[in-house]
């Protein structure tokens, strides 16, 4: 398996059956900040370009989690934005967008918390393969976020409207089997089969036609397109929600192991 080592936050290689991308900040349970999403990018084109497979496994490095979203550390600023890139601090938009567009099959492999924006990630990968220790979720609004895109309007499509709001207006926690009978996932394993199931998936994917799979995806989200414009608006107007004292007031609770307060900004 040839590895590629000249990313920071996540690790790169390409095996047999699936080039696998992996997050690798296992000390904040796979959080993104923007290194890690420049580079995620960055690894999501370079495999779209990889000719020797079929499939994409992403995953997050440790046993503790997939990913849980924005590294809420690394948020707080005069302006309430992660950093210098995209419209929210880093390009997340663009993230989504290289995960659609891969001509690849993109298989999460979820081996433990999918909560935040690793929820959104396991929902627009193609197909998601999850231990049965794995957890999913919301928290966007108890730390003064939210994904008005993808996250929420194609979660719909995969898990019914009701469900989705849901998801999103209680910020509850799901267990795999939860995840799985309600549409959000493929497949629940035994932990330890995890890598070997993920593996199987991508074998036999690999014995199929590229073209017929990348015309394939592409024909998806054809039907789905219309979500990027939605996203782009929403992701605007989190750019504004971002800088209210409303917002920071979820961050700075997070940070410092509290309720937070949004009432008193209301």
């Amino acid at each position: 398996m040839a590895n590629e080592s000249n990313y920071k936050d996540i690790t790169y290689e390409v095996g047999a059956n699936a080039v696998r991308i992996t997050i690798n900040r296992p000390e904040v349970f796979n959080a993104f900040r923007v290194q890690t999403v420049e580079e995620l990018i960055d690894a999501f084109r370079r495999a779209d370009e990889e000719k020797s497979v079929n499939t994409v496994i992403f995953g997050g490095a440790g046993d503790k989690a997939f990913c849980t979203g924005g590294d809420q550390k690394v948020h707080y600023s005069e302006d309430g934005l992660y950093g210098p890139r995209g419209m929210v601090g880093f390009p997340i938009e663009e993230l989504q967008s290289a995960i659609r567009d891969c001509r690849k099959v993109v298989i999460a492999r979820v081996q433990g918390f999918a909560i935040g924006g690793g929820n959104v990630f396991c929902t627009i990968c193609d197909l998601t393969i999850a231990s049965e220790k794995a957890q999913f979720g919301q928290v966007g609004p108890k730390v003064g976020s939210v994904d008005p895109g993808f996250g929420t309007a194609y979660l719909a499509r995969a898990v019914g409207e009701k469900k989705a709001r849901e998801i999103w207006f209680l910020c509850r926690r799901y267990k795999a089997q939860e995840a799985l009978d309600m549409g959000l996932i493929n497949k629940v394993v035994p932990h330890d089969d995890l890598d070997a199931e993920c593996e199987a998936w991508a074998a036999e994917i690999n014995l199929l036609s590229p073209t017929a799979i990348a015309i394939a995806k592409r024909s998806f989200n054809a039907d789905s397109e219309n979500i990027r414009g939605i996203s782009f608006m929403g992701v605007a107007a989190v750019k504004g929600y971002y800088q209210s004292e409303e917002s920071k007031e979820g961050v700075k609770a997070f940070n410092e192991k509290r309720k937070p307060d949004f009432k008193r900004f209301v």
